[in-house]
């Protein structure tokens, strides 16, 4: 009981802290509440395919993070390409809701099936071998990095949302971005929700949940579980990158996010515990919140520590793994 009361009373007092700084500027605290929390979004839908592959699963898919930076990239190449639509709204045409649906849509398919392809062809035969499966993913996603640097280039650029679409909304009496908080926060929420009635509900997830658990038993019944391992695989690819091209409009899409967002996918399942959404919601809401605070009330007195704010995170990590090393809501293997 001890590290849990530690871990309570820490929580205790970076709350209180908070609370203090936000005292201060009321604005600014709402901006970086709202920043947190539709970080915390992206992240969810990230970890959501991520806790289907690997928590759920068992199937160690280091190559997650590479899926999202694709298919950011493949929306983005659509767009410019097809629209005309350029990160520099000088230089091309304003973005219409069918030029950024269309890409979209275009690139999470195109991820989801790319997926499927690497389960089927690299993953599908050594099923239940973690440590070969992780350094064959690894090896795909050094590929797949260094071909987008070569063919994309290493500047960041942005997919455009639709110009018809409000700029910002006014909540808690500050203006925030539509897109963030609308667009992506509404997508995190409407995803949670399908896949936890898909999984609890369903006799697809019924299926997968009991093919993790006893692949022979239901074999014998008549179920192809490859093909349902397929249909689940596509399903977290394509998370993986409809969150590419969710965080592509929210953020940038440039070199690094593949691995940036795989380390935090791996974080939320360790908060959450493998194969749990409701623990991947609450890992990704404790992870965008100590992000966004971090960066911005890490001080004290005249010290900055900002700089030193990716240290909370780890620091989260290892409280987390040293009271409940199966996360919050997870479950032996």
């Amino acid at each position: 009981m001890a590290p849990r009361i530690l871990l309570a009373l820490l929580g205790v007092v970076v709350v209180a802290w908070i609370a203090y700084k936000g005292g201060q500027n009321g604005r600014l605290f709402w901006v970086v509440t709202l920043n947190g929390i539709t970080l915390a979004a992206l992240f969810f839908v990230v970890a959501a395919g991520f806790t289907l592959i690997f928590g759920l699963m068992r199937v160690v898919n280091m190559a997650h993070g590479s899926l999202y930076l694709l298919a950011g990239y493949i929306a983005f190449t659509l767009q410019a390409s097809w629209y005309g639509v350029s990160s520099n709204l000088l230089s091309g045409n304003p973005a219409t809701v069918i030029s950024w649906v269309v890409p979209l849509v275009m690139a999470t398919v195109v991820i989801g099936l790319a997926g499927v392809l690497m389960q089927q062809v690299f993953l599908r035969w050594n099923q239940g071998q973690d440590l070969r499966q992780a350094l064959i993913t690894i090896a795909i996603s050094v590929i797949l990095a260094d071909q987008m640097v070569a063919h994309f280039g290493g500047i960041a650029e942005a997919i455009q949302p639709p110009a018809a679409w409000p700029e910002s909304v006014t909540i808690f009496g500050v203006h925030y971005g539509f897109f963030r908080l609308a667009v992506v926060t509404g997508a995190a929420i409407a995803i949670g929700g399908v896949l936890f009635l898909v999984i609890k509900r369903t006799r697809f997830g019924m299926i997968i949940r009991a093919g993790v658990d006893d692949r022979s038993m239901v074999s014998a019944l008549g179920v192809n579980i490859q093909v349902v391992f397929a249909g689940a695989f596509f399903i977290g690819a394509l998370l993986a990158g409809l969150a590419g091209v969710l965080g592509g409009t929210m953020l940038a899409v440039q070199p690094g996010n593949d691995s940036a967002f795989l380390l935090d996918s791996l974080i939320v399942v360790i908060i959450g515990g493998m194969g749990s959404l409701g623990g991947a919601a609450i890992g990704s809401l404790a992870l965008g919140l100590v992000s966004s605070y971090a960066n911005v009330y890490l001080s004290f007195g005249t010290t900055d520590l900002t700089n030193y704010s990716i240290l909370l995170t780890f620091i989260l990590v290892v409280a987390m793994l040293a009271v409940r090393p199966l996360g919050l809501f997870g479950r032996p293997a």
